[in-house]
């Protein structure tokens, strides 16, 4: 089981405290860059083959995370040439580390969007438990998840613990924080600046 010791470090801070100018260039070396956008232990949503590829690091407890989620799927959608990568990065407790896993375990039975968009479209506080009366109703087995993530826990653990290093390498103090292309751009996004983004790495 992923524990609390495990994955969550530091102090929980919230996406107020962003602090990063906007549209930074991506100054890490190729190789991590490379491991940042293209992680294949994380499931693609959008466009595989896309040209421009997003990265959210975010939580499913983050409030700005879920209201900007579904200007970012209707960004990705309407684009139809984006991929979107989300990386979970669960700063906010223990039931943020136990919603991320399961999402993540989800991913081994093909439902990893069904059952992201599921918690992203939750707007209560999640409890420990809470992910997974949220994952059945939205006709989920939360038993089976549960099965995947003690089978599959140690890959999951190591997901987690890259997104923190790269969040934690990326000077991040938040979530929703977001790479589009080569380009940091550290809180919330709405539409039109996802637009104007995606364009300019377009361009780059």
């Amino acid at each position: 089981m992923i524990s609390r010791r495990q994955m969550l470090a530091g102090t929980v801070v919230g996406a107020a405290s962003l602090m990063l100018p906007e549209g930074l260039a991506l100054a890490q070396p190729r190789a991590m860059a490379k491991e940042v956008l293209f992680d294949p232990d994380i499931p693609v949503l959008g466009n595989p083959d896309g040209d421009v590829t997003i990265v959210e690091f975010f939580d499913y407890q983050c409030s700005y995370c879920k209201w900007g989620f579904p200007d970012l799927m209707n960004v990705v959608e309407r684009d139809g040439k984006v991929r979107l990568v989300m990386k979970d990065w669960p700063i906010f407790g223990e039931a943020s580390v136990q919603a991320a896993g399961l999402v993540l375990a989800a991913g081994e039975t093909g439902q990893y969007a069904k059952a992201m968009r599921a918690l992203m479209a939750n707007r209560q506080q999640l409890q420990w438990y809470g992910a997974e009366k949220i994952l059945a109703r939205a006709g989920l087995d939360p038993a089976l998840l549960k099965e995947s993530l003690h089978k599959d826990g140690r890959r999951i653990q190591d997901v987690l613990a890259r997104n923190y290093a790269q969040a934690r390498a990326f000077h991040f103090r938040g979530t929703p924080s977001f790479i589009v292309g080569s380009a940091i751009h550290p809180g919330m996004m709405q539409e039109r600046d996802l637009v104007k983004a995606i364009a300019a790495a377009r361009a780059a």
